[in-house]
């Protein structure tokens, strides 16, 4: 019986399966230099920083820029809870009022259910809508009730919560837009970013003048000598304005820290201690940590 032609022989499967093999394994060794590299380099920084010849903004700065490949999307995404909506079915002055009155220029459209993302507008195009309403020849202010704020919005762009930072800057610049809606495995809504928060994690809190100025950003001392901490704020920024070393690789934010070491929801009045902290929740709200007490033992 001949062989059949159409497949490989033997020795000709084992050449390629050899040369797959050599090119994973130069994969593995590139990555494994990058990441040595990175070490290295963190590691001069922290080094510079320690000895007084860098200052601690200058490091936070270097380290994360360094940190945007090794980052995800959803480490540092405003949480679905925390996004600002718009119900597409609300009246057309309702929406208008809505829109002017939010700190934001960008605001996701949701009809039903706030899963069902059927766009996002932009403030100008809005407007822009409006003012074509008004002004065309058969147009007054009462022809702002045909406004159709679905046909006004953007389609949105929706990206998984594994993707890397240095990824999704490189996708905003692209696409020459900075407003991305993240979405689990399943494709359920988890969270948005934006390239602003990309560049926050490099250079810092970015403001304009019409961000919501908070009280505090989060972490205040005490008269004792101990730290009040909203539950919200993730380790990362914790640790940087501390200089601690609180691990972020099981929780991102501080009640996600709690939650995991203690196995279950704390009450208010919980105190635990893990990580050279003593840890003391001062206020609960429903299922969620919003403020906790933190000294280190």
């Amino acid at each position: 019986m001949s062989s059949d032609p159409a497949l490989p022989s033997p020795p000709g499967l084992l050449r390629r399966f050899l040369r797959w093999l050599a090119g994973l394994v130069r994969r593995e060794d590139h990555q494994s230099a990058m990441e040595a590299l990175r070490d290295d380099i963190a590691g001069a920084i922290a080094l510079g920083h320690s000895e007084g010849a860098m200052e601690k903004e200058a490091r936070n700065r270097l380290l994360g820029a360094l940190d945007l490949s090794s980052r995800t999307v959803d480490e540092i995404m405003r949480h679905r809870r925390q996004i600002e909506m718009i119900d597409a079915d609300l009246a057309p002055r309702e929406i208008i009022t809505r829109v002017l009155a939010s700190p934001y220029t960008r605001l996701p459209i949701f009809r039903d259910s706030d899963d069902t993302i059927l766009g996002v507008v932009h403030a100008k195009d809005l407007l822009r809508e409006v003012d074509r309403l008004v002004r065309s020849d058969e147009g007054s202010v009462a022809g702002i009730g045909a406004l159709d704020i679905v046909k006004v919005a953007m389609k949105p762009y929706f990206i998984p919560e594994t993707t890397t930072l240095d990824e999704q800057m490189r996708e905003f610049l692209a696409r020459r837009t900075h407003f991305a809606l993240v979405v689990d495995e399943y494709g359920a809504l988890q969270g948005l970013i934006t390239l602003e928060d990309i560049l926050e994690e490099i250079v810092g809190e970015i403001t304009d003048e019409f961000d919501v100025v908070k009280k505090d950003d989060g972490l205040s001392m005490t008269d004792d000598g101990a730290f009040l901490i909203d539950g919200a704020m993730t380790i990362r920024d914790l640790n940087r304005a501390t200089d601690w070393r609180l691990p972020d690789d099981e929780a991102n934010t501080l009640a996600g820290l709690v939650i995991h070491e203690a196995q279950m929801i704390p009450n208010e009045g919980q105190v635990f201690s893990f990580h050279g902290f003593r840890f003391e929740v001062v206020a609960r709200r429903e299922n969620r940590i919003t403020r906790l007490k933190l000294r280190p033992l």
